[in-house]
Order: C-alpha cells, then structure tokens, then sequence
C-alpha cells in the first residue's frame, strides 16, 4: 500500500510541475489558454492528489513533523515553492519579476527534489 501511495506522490508531483512549465510557457507568450477554465481548476486537482498522498505517506511510516528534519525543510521549502510559482504566474506585477520568480520556484523545486531522494536536509549537496 505505501508504494502505491508513494507512486501516486511522486507521478502527481511530476504532473504538477509540468503543469507548473506549461502555465509558465502560457504566461511568457501570453495566451489566452491561461484563462481557461480546465487550466486554472486542474492543478488544483492535481496539488490536492498530491498533499493529500503525501500526508497519508507521512501518517502511514509514523513521522513526526519536527523528529524528522529532512520532512520538516521539505514542507517549508514546498511553501517557498508555492510562493515562488504564484508571483511566476499572476501575482508578479511585471514580467521579469514573474521571469525570476519563475526560475526561483524552478530552483525550490530541484531542492525539494534532492530532500526527498537524500532524506536531508542539504538535498544534492549531501
């Protein structure tokens, strides 16, 4: 059951971030499509599949949120992340505001990445 649940994390979190480029990729050529209804309410979807399968991971294997330092940097980078890719998708005022922010979740992203695969908190630079 947990590898089920941990595929559904992992593939939904795969899903998210190419939704993540996609929207990007609308906002830079600004598309119409960006103002879509399946485009603005499947992420949604997508991001609660994967809290959601994430929380049960966590419940499933007993983790305590602060005994376990590795899940405590990654949930508080996945909200840097979050805030990174609002300002990189309507909440930047200009376009190179939304430009760096765009590449500041790209970052955040990666980071949050190498926690998972490392299980610490120095990600890739273990």
């Amino acid at each position: 059951m947990y590898l089920t649940i941990k595929t559904i994390h992992m593939t939904c979190a795969l899903i998210s971030f190419v939704g993540f480029l996609f929207r990007s990729y609308l906002m830079v050529i600004e598309s119409r499509w960006l103002n879509h209804k399946v485009v603005l309410i499947t992420p949604h979807v997508i991001d609660t599949c994967f809290l959601t399968s994430g929380a049960a991971m966590a419940f499933m294997v007993n983790f305590g949120l602060f005994n376990q330092f590795w899940l405590t940097s990654k949930i508080t980078l996945l909200m840097c992340y979050l805030f990174f890719a609002g300002m990189a998708l309507n909440r930047g005022r200009t376009k190179s505001i939304r430009v760096a922010s765009f590449f500041a979740a790209v970052a955040t992203f990666g980071y949050i990445v190498g926690i998972a695969v490392n299980k610490t908190p120095v990600s890739w630079f273990s």
